[in-house]
């Protein structure tokens, strides 16, 4: 299993989020790391209606309220521990979770 530094611990505090490259299946891909109700969770930076990313590569990817993740493109509505998507044209799908591991202060990508 390989591993790769995707952010500092620091840099997620409550509402944050980070985006970062990584490579599966041999194409270059994003994800992006987010803090929501003190825990943390990473999903691959596509949505599931089209796809497109969540964030126009401005890297937000919160609500104005802070409750859920919004597409940009398409408003679909995200629940953000699960990543379901509540509301718009991928209704009951979800983002793809990316699995992550905290050591000390670094937030890292295992694939």
């Amino acid at each position: 299993m390989s591993r790769q530094k995707i952010a500092s611990l620091s840099d997620l505090t409550e509402g944050k989020t980070v985006k970062f490259q990584f490579t599966h299946k041999g194409k270059p891909t994003e994800g992006f790391v987010a803090c929501f109700k003190g825990k943390l969770v990473a999903y691959e930076n596509r949505c599931r209606h089209l796809p497109l990313s969540l964030d126009y590569d401005d890297g937000r990817f919160f609500s104005r309220d802070g409750k859920t993740f919004v597409c940009q493109t398409h408003n679909a509505i995200y629940e953000p521990l699960t990543g379901l998507c509540l509301r718009g044209p991928c209704e009951g799908e979800s983002l793809k979770p990316l699995k992550i591991e905290i050591t000390e202060d670094e937030v890292w990508l295992l694939e």
